[in-house]
């Protein structure tokens, strides 16, 4: 199995690992940084170097648990090294993205006792839909100030792995209005925004609220009769 370096350091830009296969999904490797999307995320992309070979990866996906980095290019031999390189720009886009889409979902739960009904992201730019029987321009204009309130807070950013029994153990540990873990996983990763949020994650994340930058509540409209989607974006 690929050994997943984005959990370990998030913040980690360059990598060497061994390909370990090539097939119609792309490229195997037994390590790598690129996160493969899901929950929301997109997938990263980047580079690979090896040898005079400089190779695009457009696209990282999951398949039956294997990480796949489709490429431009011939793929490099089984046993060849290559080093990898992220887009970072990209990548730290989406961390603080999906850092800022924790913090609202986080004021939200605390203070409006609303689940999340769906949400999806890009780079600098967010939306969560909620359950909210109402949604109008001054209860945004407040919530977008409390969560910029806990931006400012520098609270601090931290994952674990833990047990599925013990997470389950934690209060409100899924915020979403469906279970989505299915049974077949037995460790869960949960993230923590200090003092505010903890739930079930597998994406990657700032390490302090700080880093979010000021939030914008940019839109908001109904999608039902008790869900109202929000759309936030960062500064660059």
């Amino acid at each position: 199995m690929t050994e997943l370096l984005f959990y370990g350091d998030s913040y980690l830009k360059t990598f060497t690992a061994q390909v370990t296969g090539a097939s119609e999904h792309g490229v195997s490797l037994n390590r790598t940084a690129f996160y493969p999307g899901g929950g929301g995320q997109p997938c990263d992309f980047g580079v690979f170097k090896s040898g005079n070979q400089t190779l695009s990866v457009k696209r990282v996906r999951k398949v039956d648990g294997e990480i796949w980095h489709e490429i431009d290019g011939s793929p490099p031999e089984t046993g060849a090294e290559v080093d990898g390189e992220l887009d970072w720009e990209r990548r730290f886009q989406l961390m603080r993205v999906h850092t800022a889409m924790h913090i609202l979902c986080g004021v939200i739960w605390r203070d409006y006792g609303a689940s999340v009904t769906g949400g999806n992201m890009k780079p600098l730019r967010g939306r969560m839909d909620f359950e909210f029987e109402s949604m109008h321009k001054e209860l945004v204009a407040e919530i977008e100030e409390k969560i910029n309130i806990e931006v400012r807070a520098a609270r601090l950013v931290t994952t674990a792995i833990l047990p599925r029994a013990e997470a389950f153990q934690i209060p409100d540990l899924i915020r979403t209005k469906i279970n989505l873990l299915p049974p077949m996983i037995q460790e869960v990763r949960v993230v923590e925004i200090e003092g505010l949020d903890l739930q079930a994650d597998g994406g990657t994340h700032v390490a302090n609220t700080e880093e979010v930058g000021q939030i914008r509540i940019v839109d908001y409209k109904s999608k039902g009769a008790i869900n109202k989607r929000l759309v936030i974006e960062l500064e660059p």
